[in-house]
């Protein structure tokens, strides 16, 4: 095999796939790309077993052929490389070395066979449908931070994509995701096609992963789904994840439906508020206290270690007096989602879960549990 192509192309096909590699790896293998070239293109894969991802990019094909190589090793040397440079990478079989060339700069890096490189099973796709990037990234962005890290609650351990009716009554493409502490309920206009879609629980490493594939806001996403795998394409990178093999629990039953008491602020000053009050929390119970009363808030912390703190906001409020407790990092992840000016907070007691949504848009949707202060 012998290829050129242009360091800005192959950095960026090497370093989507080098994220995927496992830093700590029992099987050698999975700590290389699989560098297949062909016509007037070159592909790498990277595999951890659970997630695989393929990017395509144009190259001078010399010698088809194909190797496997060191991801992080490539990587490291490509992106040192000068901007602009033309790099060369030829493979040799008898040898089982690969080299990189640049210029005046020459590598050459052991390699193991492509038979050994493990290629992820096709699936048979129940539903295949197109979105757009910017709707996924939306759907994913606004609902990751509630993902649970609590590996015995594996099923809580993504984001749970799947179609389900809104208030209105129409159907939506729908991502949930809870902690048990915090829920995140994201709707988006369901995609044609997609009517069918099996409910999946997409894994965390799965969502950052895709992440990067969803930049330009007018892609539209090959989005393809079964029981067991979910696979997300562009026109030069596929993205192929197995998904959690659990139930997601009826998180329908933890939104609250009679919450009145109604609280309207500026999302951006409320965020900034519980930012600087929690900086005297203590670290443990990262505690804040809100305080309600007709169109006034008061956060404060009593840290009785490191200090206390008290602000004062203007809010819109008209019900009884309030007092109510929260983790500050847990309001302060919900607040951060807001992209519209207000953010809205339902009430009912101090010890019922609260609700939050932007203004009056019903499509995302947020809880917070309170805790003892």
């Amino acid at each position: 095999m012998k290829i050129s192509i242009e360091r800005g192309t192959l950095l960026k096909a090497v370093a989507q796939a080098q994220s995927v590699v496992e830093r700590r790896n029992t099987i050698p293998i999975l700590a290389n790309v699989l560098i297949e070239a062909e016509g007037d293109s070159v592909q790498f894969r990277a595999t951890d077993l659970d997630i695989e991802v393929v990017d395509k990019a144009p190259a001078q094909v010399e010698r088809a052929g194909a190797t496997t190589v060191a991801a992080t090793t490539l990587h490291e040397i490509v992106r040192k490389l000068p901007d602009g440079a033309l790099v060369t990478l030829s493979a040799d079989a008898a040898t089982g070395r690969l080299t990189v060339e640049a210029g005046r700069s020459n590598f050459s890096l052991a390699t193991l066979p492509r038979e050994d490189f493990p290629v992820m099973a096709s699936s048979e796709y129940h539903s295949n449908f197109a979105a757009k990037a910017a709707v996924l990234r939306r759907l994913f962005d606004k609902s990751k931070f509630a993902i649970s890290t609590e590996e015995t609650r594996y099923y809580l351990n993504g984001v749970y994509l799947h179609v389900s009716n809104s208030a209105e009554g129409g159907k939506v493409l729908r991502a949930v995701a809870t902690d048990g502490h915090r829920l995140a309920r994201i709707d988006s206009e369901l995609p044609l096609g997609a009517e069918d879609m099996p409910g999946v629980i997409v894994p965390r490493k799965t969502v950052g992963e895709l992440r990067k594939l969803l930049d330009d806001d007018d892609m539209d996403i090959a989005v393809s789904v079964s029981e067991t795998k979910v696979r997300f394409a562009t026109p030069n990178i596929t993205l192929t994840s197995k998904v959690i093999d659990g139930t997601f629990p009826d998180y329908t039953r933890v939104i609250p439906a009679g919450n009145t008491r109604r609280l309207e602020v500026d999302a951006s000053e409320f965020a900034q508020a519980v930012d600087r009050v929690a900086t005297v929390s203590s670290e443990r119970s990262r505690a804040v206290k809100l305080q309600l009363e007709e169109d006034r808030l008061i956060l404060s912390v009593n840290a009785p270690d490191s200090g206390a703190a008290e602000e004062e906001l203007a809010v819109a409020y008209n019900d009884e007096r309030l007092e109510i407790g929260f983790n500050a990092k847990y309001l302060l992840e919900i607040a951060n989602q807001v992209d519209r000016e207000n953010a809205v907070f339902m009430f009912n007691s101090s010890g019922d879960p609260t609700l939050m949504r932007e203004g009056s848009d019903e499509s995302a949707v947020y809880v917070v549990m309170p805790m003892r202060v």
